[in-house]
């Protein structure tokens, strides 16, 4: 009998880098054990690297990004890592940053841990940055494709910087995900590949012929040589060149996979199952069936888009701006003013005391649409408080009304009625925002009347695992 299969998942999220060890449960032919798993907060914003990118820019130092990816490795047992036969990555979608082929890394050999560090590489401008303003993105070319093209989005990104830094462009002459890079780099590929998942949330890529808008492109002046190459999300990007934390060398990498798609695979037991997200930003995703396509004709204002996933089918999924990050941003609202009355708060401690507080109070007049960072379908769009009483400004019913906001607002987006006419009859729930705050869940339940679980902090990275694990499966019965 075969040894059963150990994998390792990766995800590259916005705010954290998670990774998890799985094994093939050796009686159940889809069962896995989780052997061993951690997160650690990446913290790598960074200033922007064009000046012209203005206040709403959004980078990340991706140096920072990999210290904080090698950290998590570093903290997995080497028994472990030493077993695995397989990696799968996902990571932040649309993002994009450029290197050097050749000299995208470096590595450290000989240590007891062999690991690369970031060479001639970019920042990574993300998915948040908001430079592509709507004037702007009107004077960019139609897309042939169903989806629309919005701020964050690395094809707009890569035309704000050819029309502000052209200089910049001719650095560099590859380009990917936060997550390409990486597969590229553990696989020394000689240019990124990237799959269909990917692709779709760069702009200007038609899901059906599976290619990239080059002759539309091009005929933009858009520099196509930085566009990767396109592969099967299931399939395998290469093997690893060098050993890395004791995984041997030649171990097979999977195409890096976008973290939606990722937390899908983890999570959706069932097709109808509606998987929810909720972490930096939220996500709510339903299986549409086998043969669906979706319309050629992007429809900016829709709040639904239709994204691929495995095999050729299509999740629907809601995907709103606002989510953690919003919570992020009233806990550092109170932390500074806090400061400001001459008093020290760490992040933390205000986290835990108005999760706490809004547990307390369990109902709320308060409204509060929470769209700090519009919407893709309405870009300008701001939040707002309204139904302000005197009764209702205690920490419990504004951080109430707030948890609330951020779900009934993906609630507009993808009502629960939609996805009953889909045929859904269960919503799973993750993310790492979900995960630690009781009253998110709570609100999660009560916007939608259908039964609802809650999964783990690692789905994503668990889903890539699983992804490699189930292709592993196949392979060895053939």
């Amino acid at each position: 009998m075969a040894a059963p299969s150990v994998v390792l998942g990766i995800d590259l999220g916005t705010t954290s880098v998670k990774a998890a060890v799985v094994e093939a449960a050796p009686d159940d032919p889809s069962g896995f054990v989780v052997l061993a798993s951690c997160v650690r907060a990446a913290r790598a914003e960074a200033a922007a690297q064009s000046a012209a990118a203005g206040p709403q820019a959004r980078e990340q130092d991706v140096s920072r990004i990999i210290q904080t990816l090698n950290e998590c490795l570093a903290a997995l047992p080497r028994q472990q890592l030493r077993r695995v036969r397989g990696i799968g990555v996902s990571g932040q979608m649309h993002g994009v940053l450029f290197w050097k082929t050749g000299h995208g890394c470096e590595w450290t050999e000989g240590g007891a841990a062999p690991v690369f560090t970031p060479g001639a590489v970019s920042h990574l401008v993300t998915w948040q940055d908001g430079r592509c303003g709507s004037e702007f993105l009107a004077s960019l070319p139609r897309p042939d494709s169903h989806l629309s093209v919005a701020t964050g989005f690395g094809c707009a990104t890569i035309f704000w910087l050819l029309k502000h830094s052209p200089e910049f462009l001719k650095c560099y002459d590859a380009a990917g995900t936060i997550h390409d890079y990486v597969v590229a780099m553990l696989c020394d590929l000689p240019r990124p590949l990237m799959s269909d998942q990917n692709a779709a949330s760069w702009g200007y890529f038609n899901t059906q012929s599976q290619s990239w808008n080059s002759e539309i492109l091009r005929a933009s002046g858009f520099p196509v040589h930085l566009l990767p190459d396109i592969a099967e999300p299931a399939s395998v990007a290469g093997r690893t060149a060098h050993a890395w934390f004791e995984i041997p060398k030649g171990t097979p990498v999977g195409v890096a996979l976008g973290d939606l798609q990722a937390s899908v695979y983890s999570c959706m037991a069932q097709r109808t199952d509606a998987v929810l997200n909720i972490s930096t930003s939220v996500q709510l995703a339903a299986s549409m069936p086998s043969g669906f396509q979706p319309a050629q004709t992007p429809d900016p204002a829709a709040p639904v888009a239709y994204f691929p996933y495995f095999d050729r089918t299509y999740l629907a999924v809601a995907a709103s701006l606002n989510g953690g990050n919003v919570l992020a941003t009233f806990v550092q609202m109170l932390v500074r003013w806090t400061a400001d009355l001459g008093v020290e708060v760490e992040e933390s401690t205000v986290y835990s005391r108005m999760i706490q507080a809004a547990a307390e109070q369990r109902d709320t007049c308060l409204t509060i649409t929470p769209t700090v960072l519009g919407e893709r379908h309405l870009p300008d769009q701001l939040a707002s408080v309204t139904r302000i009483s005197s009764s209702a400004l205690s920490l419990g019913h504004v951080t109430r009304a707030l948890c609330r906001g951020i779900v009934q607002n993906l609630h507009s987006m993808l009502p629960s009625q939609q996805l009953r006419e889909w045929g859904v009859e269960r919503v799973v729930s993750s993310g790492s925002a979900l995960s630690r705050n009781e009253v998110l869940k709570q609100e999660v339940q009560r916007a939608f009347p259908l039964p609802v679980s809650f999964g783990q902090d690692v789905d994503a990275a668990l889903g890539a695992a699983l992804v490699m694990l189930q292709r592993h499966r196949h392979r060895e019965e053939s």
